[in-house]
């Protein structure tokens, strides 16, 4: 990428963290409910981090680290850089004030894009593709801010919104399709990244894949429909679920999607506009890997492959260019528009629980260094997801991006696509 399109780009990133951090009040910075939530104020500390600790430090000459304690601070998970503060332990930091932080990033924003224009041509190759994995690490972070922010605010009896509910458009309030399939007709294919630009180790290599007859389904489950599930006592039949999935269910006493709430016998549904009636019509969000599975038991279907839906998306030219995705300054999936019968909604409003662990794809090779333990070390009891959400900027997606949590979580924009067999 030429040096003045990355250094766009790069600042183009770092305006839109700190875009999505305005509207908040100062006590919202440090708040962490959960373990899997992470305070604003720590995302965009560890964003800034990123770039001082992989780009600054090695290459920026005679650069001096902000301050000795912040890698202890806004490491996340690098064991090649040392010591760092427990993941559930980030809310625990008044200080450095969101002042400083703010500060913080200023400085490094300013010294990686005088990096960017200065540095020489020998190192420019290496440099410059790290740059790129900061850019595209920030939007993850970008997306978990969106989703912690809702989780925080979430936890505030007080249900305060973050942004004004945007007027309804034809497509928010469109009647959703029927229950419609599109068949993916067996044989061998080629999945994975085989592109000329920017992809994460996970995606590679590009390799063959055998997949039988299948179906999936022309758009994902609605609200509509899962509610069907919820109040004919889905949540109340281990039938439908696996043993793990069952046990989370009792323990954590759940009974609907996250975010759903029965006042006076009416369904709500809280969203970064605060709390609204739920909309019927939406695609459901919000829903574990284990609520997914026991949705598709019960609808006697099941979740498709991550592979299934790679395929299934390629067959169809899916275009993530139409997708509803951060941009869209929505922040809520909406309903599909009307099909023909064809894929609708194959990126945005809602990631994707398929039924493939998150592996290695064979003769996966893992980058050297710290970089490495960017993706490869969590190959291990996870779930991939597809597709993209409302919360996902819509540059950072791809056909072959894999996503993964572990199979109980369900803070994300998460739902789910039934996949059937001929």
């Amino acid at each position: 990428m030429p040096r003045t399109e990355l250094a766009e780009r790069f600042l183009s990133v770092r305006r839109e963290t700190e875009r999505l951090c305005a509207p908040l009040e100062i006590e919202d910075y440090v708040v962490q409910p959960i373990v899997d939530v992470s305070p604003p104020k720590w995302h965009l500390g560890h964003t800034t981090w990123f770039f001082e600790t992989f780009v600054l430090q090695p290459y920026a000459t005679a650069y001096q680290s902000f301050h000795p304690l912040y890698s202890f601070l806004f490491n996340s998970y690098y064991n090649a850089i040392g010591a760092r503060t427990a993941r559930n332990e980030r809310g625990h930091l008044s200080r450095p004030t969101v002042k400083e932080v703010y500060t913080y990033r200023t400085i490094v924003t300013e010294k990686v894009h005088e990096l960017i224009m200065h540095l020489s041509d020998e190192k420019w190759p290496e440099v410059s593709s790290i740059i790129e994995l900061g850019i595209h690490h920030e939007q993850q972070h970008q997306e978990l801010l969106v989703t912690d922010i809702k989780y925080i605010l979430f936890t505030n009896p007080l249900r305060p919104a973050y942004q004004a509910l945007a007027p309804a458009t034809a497509r928010q309030t469109a009647a959703p399709s029927s229950e419609q399939y599109v068949e993916v007709p067996a044989g061998i294919y080629c999945v994975g990244y085989n592109g000329m630009g920017f992809c994460f180790d996970n995606e590679l290599p590009h390799h063959k894949v055998y997949l039988g007859d299948t179906r999936l389904m022309t758009r994902p489950v609605t609200n509509g429909e899962f509610l069907e599930f919820v109040e004919s006592g889905g949540y109340r039949d281990f039938r439908h679920w696996l043993s793990d999935g069952w046990d989370t269910v009792q323990r954590e006493r759940w009974q609907a999607p996250l975010y759903w709430e029965k006042i006076d016998g009416e369904w709500f549904e809280f969203t970064l506009s605060g709390l609204v009636p739920l909309r019927k019509e939406a695609p459901v969000s919000h829903i574990s890997y284990y609520e997914a599975d026991a949705f598709a038991s019960w609808k006697g279907k099941r979740l498709p492959t991550e592979f299934e839906w790679e395929v299934a998306a390629t067959l169809a030219q899916a275009n993530p260019e139409q997708g509803n995705f951060l941009e869209s300054g929505l922040l809520m999936p909406i309903p599909a528009a009307e099909t023909d019968g064809t894929l609708q909604q194959m990126f945005g409003d809602v990631w994707e629980w398929t039924a493939s662990a998150y592996l290695p794809y064979p003769n996966y090779q893992k980058a050297a260094g710290a970089i490495g333990e960017y993706n490869g070390k969590f190959m291990s009891g996870q779930m991939v997801l597809r597709g993209g959400s409302c919360a996902t900027p819509q540059s950072h997606i791809r056909l072959t991006y894999r996503n993964f949590f572990q199979p109980d979580k369900r803070w994300q924009f998460s739902g789910v696509r039934l996949a059937d067999k001929l």
